[in-house]
């Protein structure tokens, strides 16, 4: 197994990267706000749900 430099891995994944795109990253950023937002309005809006007796 051959000792490969830092810097010359990290060139490499940022060639791919370009190539690639951001298309994964973006999705999963996008994943993340979406259920974010969800479990926030839960949280905030469950407060509401008050049963006055």
């Amino acid at each position: 197994m051959d000792h490969v430099p830092a810097t010359v891995w990290y060139t490499e994944a940022a060639h791919a990267a370009e190539q690639q795109g951001a298309g994964n990253l973006l999705r999963v950023v996008l994943i993340v706000m979406v259920l974010g937002c969800v479990l926030t309005a839960w949280f905030v809006l469950r407060g509401y749900k008050r049963k006055d007796d």
